[in-house]
């Protein structure tokens, strides 16, 4: 049985705070530490990235001639676009309010991952940036939160993506470490005996999504979630794998 268990109590957090230990403490409190085999913990991209400080106050943000060609054309702020540019290898589509890039990580989402809602206060215009390396964010975090010897034993970091062709968000990850975020099961055969010649299970997103039951979209202020009694295949891919190659890109 699985369940999922909203950590409440994390406090606002500031770049360079040790996120490990701010996790473990509200863990503790929550009556779920020690992790234990088939515990996934899932961290939203929003409180990793302050803790790695990539927050951006727009003032210092000086817009080139392609943002605010760009801007015209979004009716976005000129500031917002520069970084989103600077953020990502090519821009997909731009229309009026939307703007569609390419993230340097591979991600094809709307305003190369930049928010600005629930980033903590301040007084100066900001934003704030997705994790250089959330796969490799999630490895020091499995590293500090579970050992060396971790087994059954997974993080996730989650961010929220549209999708083509379909309203709303939902959760995806964009960094993990202790399971494969992309189980093959290609030449396993159903319960008819037939071969599965496509099947590959985005493990990792659909752990991502089920911990937004609890954390929310708004102003839940729950920034993490850990789900327990998951039953995690073998192997360690990051989320990296769930990004489809350009060469495979069905749409361009």
């Amino acid at each position: 049985m699985i369940s999922i268990h909203p950590l409440c109590d994390i406090p606002e957090i500031r770049a360079g705070d040790d996120l490990a230990a701010v996790l473990r403490d509200s863990l503790a409190k929550a009556g779920l530490w020690p992790l234990q085999t088939g515990d996934v913990l899932v961290v939203t991209q929003k409180i990793l990235s302050k803790a790695e400080g990539r927050m951006v106050a727009l003032d210092s943000v000086e817009p080139g001639a392609q943002a605010l060609e760009l801007a015209a054309t979004t009716r976005k702020d000129p500031r917002l676009v520069e970084l989103v540019l600077r953020e990502s290898s090519s821009v997909v589509r731009a229309v009026p309010h939307v703007l569609i890039t390419r993230h340097r990580l591979g991600h094809v989402m709307a305003n190369g991952g930049i928010d600005r809602s629930n980033i903590g206060p301040g007084d100066e215009d900001r934003a704030l940036l997705l994790p250089l390396d959330p796969d490799g964010s999630a490895r020091g975090l499995l590293a500090a939160l579970a050992g060396p010897e971790a087994a059954g034993i997974g993080i996730v970091v989650s961010d929220s993506f549209g999708r083509p062709w379909r309203h709303g968000v939902v959760g995806v990850a964009i960094g993990a470490a202790g399971l494969p975020a992309l189980v093959d099961r290609r030449g396993e055969e159903d319960r008819d005996g037939r071969r599965l010649e496509v099947t590959q299970i985005a493990l990792a997103d659909q752990i991502a999504t089920a911990a937004t039951l609890v954390t929310g979209e708004g102003a839940e202020s729950v920034p993490a979630a850990l789900l327990r009694g998951v039953a995690l295949p073998e192997g360690d891919a990051g989320a990296g794998a769930l990004v489809r190659p350009l060469e495979e890109d069905l749409f361009r």
